[in-house]
C-alpha cells in the first residue's frame, strides 16, 4: 500500500525555522512531481511548493518566495520543505501530495 507520511511540525517563533518531510513507501515516486499545501485555521487548503519529478523545477506561492525551500532525496522517497523566516500566518496543517495521493498532515504553529 503506498503511503505518504509528514513529520516535522511543531510548534516554533516567529522567525523561526522548521523542516517538514514526506516519506513515500511502497513505491518509487521519482517520475512524479510532488508538492505541499496547507490549511490554516478557517481556510480553505492552498498550494505552497512544488518540485518536478527531476527536481531542476521548484514552484513557490508568492507567501513563501524567498522563506521557504523545497527539495527532493530520490534515494531516501523522501520529500523536504525548509521553512525560514516563519510567520504566525504560515500557521497551518502542511500536507504532502504526490502520486494522487495526499498525506495525514503535520500541524505547523508559529507564536508571535
Amino acid at each position: 500500500q503506498v503511503q505518504l507520511v509528514e513529520s516535522g511540525g511543531g510548534l516554533v517563533q516567529a522567525g523561526g525555522s522548521l523542516r517538514l518531510s514526506c516519506a513515500a513507501s511502497g513505491r518509487t515516486w521519482d517520475t512524479y512531481a510532488m508538492g505541499w499545501f496547507r490549511q490554516g485555521p478557517g481556510k480553505e487548503r492552498e498550494f505552497v511548493a512544488a518540485i518536478s519529478w527531476s527536481g531542476t523545477s521548484t514552484y513557490y506561492a508568492d507567501s513563501v518566495k524567498g522563506r521557504f525551500t523545497i527539495s527532493r532525496d530520490k534515494a531516501k522517497n523522501t520529500v523536504y520543505l525548509h521553512m525560514n523566516s516563519l510567520k504566525p500566518e504560515d500557521t497551518a496543517v502542511y500536507y504532502c501530495n504526490g502520486m494522487g495521493l495526499w498525506g495525514q498532515g503535520t500541524q505547523v504553529t508559529v507564536s508571535s
